[in-house]
C-alpha cells in the first residue's frame, strides 16, 4: 500500500513538473513581467502587492457551490451553446477594406479590422481556431479558421490589444501578422508576450489608463475595465487590461474591452463621449463571474453611458466560454436596445461597415438563418 502510495505521488510529481517546465518553455504561454516592470508598477496606483488592480475592489466568487454548479453545467449545459455546424462567414469585400473610407469589419468575437482616415488598425485580432494554449482543448472557432485572412490583408498601420487572455491575445496571430504590422499598443505588461513572439520592443507601445497620445494624427487613449489578466497558473494579474479610444477625423471610436459593468462607463463618456460607434462586451456573461462580463442588458446601459451613437454587440459569435445558448446574447442585446432606443449594428461576421453618415439599425437576425444556407 505504502508502495502504490508512493508511486502516485511521484506520478503526481513528475506530471506537475512537466507542466511547469512546458509552461515556461513553449512559447504560446507568453513572457513575464520583469522585476524592473514591476518596480516601475509599484508606483501606480492601480497596482497593488505585484498586481494590477480595478478601480473598484473585486473578487471572484468561486466557492464549492459554485464550482460545483459550473462542473454540472459543463457536462449537462444550456441547449444550444454551440451552433449545429460551422458557422459561414460572408465574403470579404477587399475593395471596401482597401478604400479610403472609414470602415470596420468583424471577424467574430472581439477581433475587428477598423479603418480610420485611411490607417489600418487592428483590434484584438484572435483569428486561430482554438481559445486555449493548445489545439486539442478549449473552446473551437464555430466558423473557419481565420488565419488565412491575414495573407490578403493591407499592410498594418497599428494593432490593438486590449488584454493578455487567450481569446484576445492569440499566439499564432500574432506570429502571422508580426511582419506586416507597424505598431502594437497593449495595456502595460502585454508587451512583454509580443517581445517573446519576436516583436521588436521599438514596435510596441504600452499604455495605462487614461495615458493618451498621438499616432499617425489619430487620438488613442486606454481605458479603464473592470476585468483581470493572465496566461499561466502564476501571472494573474501581473498584466493591465482596458478598454481602446481612437479619435479620427471624421469617426470617434470606442471598445471597452472585455470587464463587468460599473461607473467607469460614464467617465469615459464625460472625457471621450460622444463615439460614433462604440463596441461593448456581452456576449460570454454568467452570474458566478457577474464583475468580470456584463450581460447584453448591461452592456446595452454601458453604451449609453459613454454616449455612444452606434452600438455593436462583441465577444460572441466565435467561441463557446459561458453556458448560455451561442446566439442568446443578440438576441438579449436586440431587445434590450429597442427598447432603451439604441441604434445596433449587428452585422454577419466578414461583412464591412462603412462608417460614413448615418448608420441604419441592423437586426437582420442573420444568426438565425445563418445555417441554413
Amino acid at each position: 500500500m505504502k508502495k502504490t502510495m508512493i508511486y502516485t505521488l511521484l506520478t503526481i510529481i513528475t506530471l506537475l513538473a512537466a507542466a511547469a517546465l512546458y509552461m515556461t518553455l513553449h512559447p504560446v504561454f507568453g513572457g513575464n513581467v520583469s522585476p524592473e516592470q514591476k518596480e516601475q508598477f509599484a508606483k501606480l496606483s492601480n497596482y497593488a502587492d505585484g498586481k494590477f488592480v480595478n478601480q473598484v475592489p473585486t473578487q471572484m466568487d468561486m466557492n464549492a457551490s459554485n464550482v460545483w454548479s459550473m462542473l454540472k453545467d459543463s457536462m449537462s449545459g444550456a441547449k444550444d451553446r454551440n451552433p449545429a455546424g460551422q458557422l459561414p462567414v460572408v465574403p470579404i469585400d477587399w475593395s471596401k477594406i482597401n478604400s479610403t473610407e472609414d470602415s470596420l469589419t468583424w471577424f467574430g468575437h472581439s477581433a475587428f479590422l477598423l479603418s480610420i482616415d485611411n490607417k489600418k488598425l487592428l483590434v484584438d485580432p484572435m483569428l486561430g481556431p482554438v481559445a486555449s494554449p493548445v489545439t486539442f482543448a478549449g473552446s473551437k472557432r464555430y466558423s473557419e479558421n481565420m488565419l488565412a485572412v491575414i495573407d490578403k490583408l493591407p499592410p498594418i498601420d497599428a494593432v490593438f490589444i486590449t488584454h493578455d487572455h487567450y481569446d484576445h491575445l492569440d499566439y499564432p496571430s500574432i506570429r502571422k501578422l508580426k511582419d506586416k504590422v507597424q505598431h502594437f499598443f497593449v495595456p502595460l505588461g502585454v508587451g512583454v508576450h509580443l517581445t517573446r513572439w519576436g516583436v521588436a520592443e521599438e514596435r510596441i507601445t504600452e499604455l495605462n489608463w487614461w495615458d493618451e497620445m498621438e499616432y499617425e494624427g489619430l487620438t488613442i487613449a486606454l481605458t479603464p475595465a473592470k476585468h483581470f489578466s493572465g496566461r499561466g497558473l502564476f501571472n494573474k494579474d501581473t498584466t493591465l487590461w482596458g478598454g481602446w479610444v481612437i479619435l479620427g477625423k471624421e469617426t470617434r471610436f470606442y471598445t471597452s474591452g472585455d470587464g463587468g459593468y460599473d461607473a467607469h462607463f460614464k467617465e469615459i463618456g464625460q472625457r471621450y463621449g460622444p463615439f460614433d460607434i462604440a463596441l461593448i462586451e456581452g456576449g460570454q456573461y454568467d452570474r458566478r463571474w457577474s464583475w468580470v462580463h456584463m450581460t447584453p442588458e448591461e452592456a446595452v446601459q454601458a453604451h449609453n453611458d459613454v454616449n455612444g451613437r452606434n452600438m455593436m454587440l462583441i465577444h460572441w459569435g466565435a467561441f463557446t466560454l459561458a453556458y448560455h445558448g451561442w446566439t442568446e446574447p443578440i438576441e438579449r442585446a436586440v431587445a434590450a436596445a429597442d427598447q432603451a432606443k439604441v441604434k445596433l449594428i449587428a452585422p454577419p461576421i466578414g461583412e464591412t461597415i462603412q462608417l460614413v453618415g448615418e448608420l441604419a439599425p441592423s437586426h437582420s437576425s442573420w444568426w438565425k438563418s445563418a445555417l441554413e444556407r
